[in-house]
């Protein structure tokens, strides 16, 4: 999930992590934006010429977006975008960016970079009688891989169930270990929706089941299944980067050959004993019908990527199906446990 007003941002060599604040995006947001727009990699943040110029215009959401491109191909190093109003977003379409009304376009040049030039493309763009309204600052420099990978830290869900970044040794060697690095596709760990999915595969015994983990993102869920002894997992996205960073997650905590990766129209007719689903909520209540035909009489389903006050609507739209409730809450996000009803 988004965490902090910064949600949107192009990169060409790095990106400056903003500070962290209440989560303000349901859980498909910040997927959406993370698959399409996350471009950087540790060796480009390791070449980095420091310090920055960092230059910030205060832009409508129409206007912000054309702002970042111009920017990034007039040499900035980065651009983020920012919410400059305190605006909350919930819910976008599937495949929507959204961006709110007041945005900041941050933006990160060469500390001996000619501004001027890059300032007269931008006033040109505007109406005659538009002045282009801007701040500069200077960044100060330092180890902004060290900064990048400070970021993310080993975390644990539960008992037994930890997720850590490869540059990390494992806190508890002898738990279960996730090896996970950031990337393309959502899914580390460090949002509720995620974290309660998490912990509910770690407090619940899933040796033996075949799990479908639908929507899988960077195949977090799926992996976590597959550690604690499921006997074969099918990861559903219809984002192929998402099944390419499962794919290779998969390959690198030793999984290849149990975890099966897929878009939605390839899922073959699966009687799973388990289905994950952290998605957006509308999209869950259009797939009830779906899951019930995946899943075995008996069997468990665990949704997530929901606001509380959706959760009602949920249990509904489930209910010709499933016995569904509440099996946890955290920081105004729910998880849902079920059990499939026998036909």
């Amino acid at each position: 999930m988004v965490q902090g007003r910064t949600a949107i941002f192009q990169t060409r060599k790095c990106l400056k992590n903003e500070e962290k604040q209440k989560p303000r995006f349901c859980f498909s947001s910040l997927k959406i934006l993370w698959m399409k727009l996350f471009r950087v990699s540790l060796g480009e943040i390791q070449n980095l010429s420091l310090p920055m110029l960092q230059i910030t215009f205060r832009r409508s959401a129409t206007e912000a977006a054309h702002f970042s491109e111009l920017l990034s191909e007039l040499g900035a190093l980065a651009v983020t975008l920012q919410d400059a109003a305190d605006q909350p977003l919930y819910e976008p379409p599937l495949g929507a960016t959204p961006l709110w009304e007041r945005t900041d376009v941050v933006a990160l040049f060469e500390a001996d970079a000619n501004i001027e030039p890059v300032l007269e493309v931008l006033r040109a763009t505007l109406d005659v009688h538009a002045p282009l309204q801007y701040t500069i600052s200077q960044v100060e420099d330092k180890d902004w891989e060290r900064a990048c990978l400070d970021q993310f830290k080993p975390l644990k869900f539960g008992e037994r169930l930890w997720v850590c970044p490869s540059w990390h040794e494992t806190p508890e060697p002898d738990a279960v270990n996730i090896i996970l690095d950031p990337g393309l596709a959502f899914g580390t760990g460090t949002h509720p929706t995620t974290a309660l999915c998490l912990e509910w595969l770690d407090a619940h015994d899933v040796h033996g089941l075949d799990v479908l983990d639908y929507g899988c993102g960077s195949g977090i869920l799926a992996l976590a299944a597959a550690k604690l002894g499921a006997i074969t997992v099918w990861a559903v996205d219809h984002d192929p980067q998402a099944l390419t960073a499962t794919r290779a997650n998969a390959v690198q905590n030793g999984l290849g050959a149990m975890i099966l990766t897929m878009a939605p129209e390839q899922l073959p007719a699966v009687q799973a004993d388990l289905i994950l689903a952290n998605i957006l909520a509308n999209v869950l209540g259009d797939l009830a019908a779906r899951f019930a035909g995946l899943l075995k009489p008996s069997g468990r389903l665990v949704l997530s990527g929901i606001l509380f006050e959706q959760a009602e609507h949920l249990v509904q739209a489930y209910r010709p199906w499933f016995e569904v409730s509440i099996w946890r809450e955290r920081e105004g996000w729910v998880c849902l446990e079920g059990i499939r009803k026998s036909d």
